[in-house]
């Protein structure tokens, strides 16, 4: 592997980052013991370092370049040592889970260094033959969501047998010539006369949708660079009978429980309920089924989350007819498709711009809700099964709360990050998510197991 331009996006993030916001995406892996003896500690950090040292993405840090101007590229570290990215940290909490959740909100205050590839792993371990968790941290100029599913599943027993099964070589690819066809430069000339047009509809949107108003809220105190993290577990199960019931999609379920969560949240607090909003920014991938999985490829619809209705069977038909509107009008388009407007700037703009954009992000969005997909299939670390996936979302300049979400083994599991003075409380935030999703399946599955009739869907 070469050197490799940082597409758009990817540079995008890179120039975003700062002290005190960091542009790291994070999940915290927790592992049962393995049956018998159970997996050493130091087995399984080296076992860490093995497999994410043959990783080739792993390998890459980002370089400046001549050309284009203010441009950088992916290319790789002559001096790589694995054992400055993967490191072994202990709990001394009683509580495990506890512990390893508050470590590792600590450890995502902390930048990734600059001049190495930007990642780090951690193995956040107990006693001996005990539970232990894997930190992984990647830089979002590296990886989005989907991405880092990809780069992170390395290091799984199942992923890393696969790839040493696999053949090695390259398939041929036939010679090309450097003549360019004239029918593809047509069809380049007018994609990219497709792509202008449709960025400036997108930066009108912004513009409109840009609110004035910026009254400090929880979600939008000022940075103090601290991180918090949290976690939550729903029954998949009893999402699919709530979306076979209320119909819409299980992610139109989770972010009307998010709404719920909020609510209730505000509400212990004291707060005064919005009449609208809080504004959720919630990303969706442009990928193409069976592309290659290179470079940031993401947009965004906006969603005024319901936090203002009382009955959660309304919440979350507000929120499904409010996301069939997103989804009818496409990816492309709207102001929560800001992300393409990074592939018509120059790499200058990028490099100087960027501490604009991130201070007008708040103007936009309140919170970051984001669904991580995650393999169906068993996975494992040195014979000890995962027992959860825990997703954890960046921090934009402004905003003091992100929530992720994935589901493995039958749970769903949510990752809560924020600013760690602006909510201290966040531990009630995520039993919040817990009781809002335990009354909307009451509500929706107790009232069919009673003999009501399950409700018309929304169109």
């Amino acid at each position: 592997m070469g050197t490799e331009l940082l597409a758009p996006l990817d540079l995008a993030f890179w120039h975003l980052e700062s002290d005190a916001h960091p542009m790291h995406l994070g999940a915290l892996a927790v592992f049962s013991p393995a049956p018998g003896p159970g997996a050493a500690p130091d087995h399984v950090l080296e076992l860490l370092r093995t497999r994410a040292a043959a990783i080739p993405r792993l390998r890459m840090c980002v370089r400046d370049v001549l050309l284009p101007v203010g441009g950088a590229a992916w290319t790789v570290d002559k001096d790589f040592d694995v054992h400055r990215h993967v490191r072994r940290v202990a709990v001394d909490d009683g509580d495990f889970m506890a512990g390893a959740t508050r470590l590792a909100g600590e450890l995502m205050e902390q930048p990734l260094e600059r001049g190495l590839p930007p990642w780090q792993l951690y193995l956040i371990g107990g006693a001996d033959g005990g539970p232990f968790a894997v930190l992984v941290k990647l830089h979002h100029a590296l990886a989005d969501g989907m991405r880092a599913v990809a780069i992170g599943a390395g290091i799984f027993d199942e992923i890393a047998a696969a790839t040493r099964a696999a053949p090695r070589g390259r398939p041929a690819v036939p010679p090309r010539s450097w003549l360019p066809d004239p029918r593809e430069m047509a069809g380049m000339a007018l994609g990219r006369i497709g792509e202008v047009g449709r960025a400036l509809g997108v930066g009108a949107s912004v513009v409109r949708a840009g609110r004035l108003d910026l009254r400090s809220t929880a979600f939008t105190a000022p940075s103090s660079g601290t991180r918090r993290l949290a976690t939550a577990d729903l029954d998949a199960t009893a999402l699919q009978r709530i979306r076979r019931a209320e119909g819409g999609t299980a992610n139109d379920i989770l972010l009307a429980v998010v709404a719920g969560a909020l609510r209730r949240w505000m509400a212990g607090r004291g707060e005064a309920l919005p009449g609208t909003g809080p504004r959720a920014l919630v990303p969706v991938s442009r990928r193409r089924p069976g592309g290659a999985i290179t470079g940031n490829r993401l947009s965004a619809y906006l969603l005024d989350l319901p936090v203002g209705a009382a009955d959660p069977r309304e919440r979350l038909r507000a929120v499904r007819a409010a996301m069939d509107r997103n989804k009818a009008a496409g990816p492309l388009k709207g102001a929560g498709a800001v992300a393409v407007l990074a592939d018509q700037l120059h790499p200058l703009a990028h490099r100087f711009g960027a501490p604009l954009a991130a201070n007008a992000a708040r103007m936009l969005f309140d919170l970051l809700v984001t669904s991580v997909p995650l393999p169906r299939s068993a996975l494992s670390l040195a014979g000890c099964p995962l027992s959860a996936l825990y997703p954890m979302a960046p921090l934009a300049r402004g905003q003091s709360l992100a929530v992720a979400l994935s589901t493995y083994g039958g749970r769903v599991h949510v990752g809560l990050v924020a600013d760690g003075k602006a909510l201290p409380d966040l531990d009630r935030l995520a039993e919040a998510v817990e009781e809002e999703f335990a009354e909307l399946e009451e509500l929706v599955t107790g009232g069919l197991r009673s003999g009501a009739r399950a409700p018309e869907p929304v169109t």
